[in-house]
């Protein structure tokens, strides 16, 4: 089967060459477009749902919140462990899934549960899932700084609530924008308990007041003059005037009773938790850009340092934006020191061949199918999902040594029928068909078993499985890809290519200074 596979290439060049220059294009594209990140994802296919509980206790949480969420969810399909936490006024719940689960479809499915368990909890808790990414998914942070003291930390955590933060989540491939630090402005309401028990007037009144006096209501349509005219009441609430006019009934004497007359009102930060520093020079504000799942790292950091460009200009006066951690930095560092290796072992490559087969047309052969079983492998990891990272690329690079030993064996037979029949143009595809025809089908199952040898890293599982598999999976596309070549394209590559004479083996001065050093060794023993 082998040799007919060998006949039929050497006989049809033609569609064998265009085959290859297509192999080519398609391998360009999906280099360029393959995702790129310094290391595979390693996180589960998790989903997370977080519930706010405000002023609630974590005991109170973990038995109204987290205890019922968590035993709803250990229903799910899929699900594989369910983790729950509960902190003051929040609640956490992890749902794990099998490695194999769609994370699109895991978030379906508990969000489906998830509806059915949000009634029985308390009306003030609110559960919400998290964003749709992995725990690698923070890719950049940055922070707000104003030097000149112009804006307080409050400020700054309105621009990026209110500006920035928006203006990122336009970017493709970011799936949250989370802000970090600083003072988040409220309308605070102080009520006089000593006034409240003078009206005899319950603080839940209050509350009723304020949520009624912030409301817009419409009333359907009045018609004059053959028009109709919508009626709507607006009531929001704009600042602390309108807050503190709010009415709440009358006393004794009939006169209005109003908000204000009953509390202090003002605005001030919320409680927080925690706060964010930089660099041990104070508070700051900071947003982490979150990355969606199965994006390209490099693509949403450039699109969000693009943003951040164009947003400088809407910053207020001496506001400005430093980045904290850009992980673009790591990926360049580590996929050009793997470029950098496999330029390296292919000069190194094409060197010996050179020396060794003493024949600068011969070596152009091994040197040109190279890269096209490297593209090759591109275009499956590409279809498959594979970014490329320091695991995908180290399996090329382990490939590369093995994926020229076909062709260059290959070319050593072609010479050693070229010492014996010297090329014409008519008997060249003759010979270069009987040359390749003897070595084709031992070459081609050597070349498979090589690539079947890291047939026991698939069996790896959970974070092991997701960090070798990249390079399980792109060591074997590179060896199937370049035994595939080795019995289509190189026999076509050496007709066109194996011209002349060529230097017999024995006549190599590399071949005979060698022979010459190691042969009194061998006759020693």
């Amino acid at each position: 089967m082998i040799k007919s596979i060998i006949q039929w290439s050497v006989g049809n060049r033609f569609f064998v060459l265009l085959a290859t220059f297509f192999i080519l294009g398609v391998g360009l594209y999906s280099l360029k477009n393959t995702p790129v990140d310094a290391l595979p994802d390693l996180s589960d296919v998790q989903v997370i749902i977080k519930t706010t509980y405000p002023g609630q206790a974590p005991q109170v949480v973990e038995d109204q919140v987290t205890y019922p969420l968590t035993t709803a969810m250990l229903s799910v399909p899929g699900a594989v462990t369910v983790r729950g936490y509960s902190f003051f006024g929040d609640s956490y719940v992890y749902i794990i899934f099998d490695e194999q689960t769609d994370l699109y479809w895991a978030r379906s499915r508990v969000l489906e549960y998830l509806s059915q368990v949000a009634p029985s909890l308390p009306s003030s808790a609110r559960p919400q899932l998290g964003p749709d990414a992995t725990g690698v998914g923070w890719v950049y942070i940055y922070a707000l700084v104003d030097k000149t003291g112009k804006n307080d930390i409050s400020q700054l955590r309105s621009i990026q609530d209110w500006f920035l933060k928006f203006e990122l989540q336009t970017v493709p491939g970011v799936s949250e924008v989370s802000a970090l630090g600083g003072m988040v402005k409220q309308y605070q309401v102080s009520v006089d308990p000593d006034k409240l028990r003078a009206f005899g007037m319950p603080l839940s009144h209050i509350k009723n007041a304020i949520k009624r006096g912030n409301q817009e209501i419409g009333a359907s349509v009045v018609e004059m003059a053959e028009a109709e005219y919508m009626v709507r009441a607006t009531g929001y609430l704009k600042n602390e005037e309108d807050l503190g006019n709010i009415p709440l009934g009358v006393n004794k004497n009939g006169t209005p009773l109003l908000l204000k007359d009953v509390a202090d009102i003002g605005i001030g930060p919320q409680m927080r938790r925690g706060i964010a520093e930089l660099n041990g020079e104070g508070e700051t504000v900071g947003g982490i850009v979150v990355m969606r799942f199965g994006e390209n790292a490099q693509k949403v950091i450039d699109g969000a340092k693009a943003k951040l460009e164009e947003l400088k200009k809407g910053l207020p006066e001496g506001v400005e934006i430093v980045t904290v951690y850009d992980r673009s930095a790591l990926i360049k560092r580590a996929v050009d020191n793997l470029w950098y290796k496999l330029l390296e072992e292919f000069a190194v490559v094409a060197l010996v061949c050179v020396i060794f087969l003493f024949h600068v047309r011969s070596s152009l052969v091994a040197i040109i199918s190279l890269p096209i079983g490297i593209l090759t492998a591109f275009i499956i990891m590409h279809m498959q999902g594979l970014n490329a990272n320091i695991m995908s690329l180290g399996g090329i690079a382990i490939a590369i040594g093995a994926m020229i030993d076909g062709a260059i064996v290959m070319i050593e037979n072609m010479h050693k029928h070229m010492e014996k029949t010297p090329l014409t143009d008519e008997n060249r595809w003759q010979v270069v068909a009987q040359a390749a025809s003897e070595v084709g089908p031992a070459l081609f199952f050597s070349l498979l078993i090589i690539t079947i040898s890291f047939v026991p890293v698939f069996t790896l599982e959970a974070q092991e499985g997701r960090m070798f598999a990249p390079l399980a999976f792109t060591k074997t596309y590179a060896m199937a890809a370049s035994a595939a070549l080795a019995i289509t394209v190189v026999p076509v590559l050496m007709g066109y290519f194996i011209r002349g004479k060529v230097l017999p083996e024995h006549k190599n001065p590399i071949n005979r200074a060698l022979t010459a050093v190691y042969m009194p060794t061998l006759k020693k023993f």
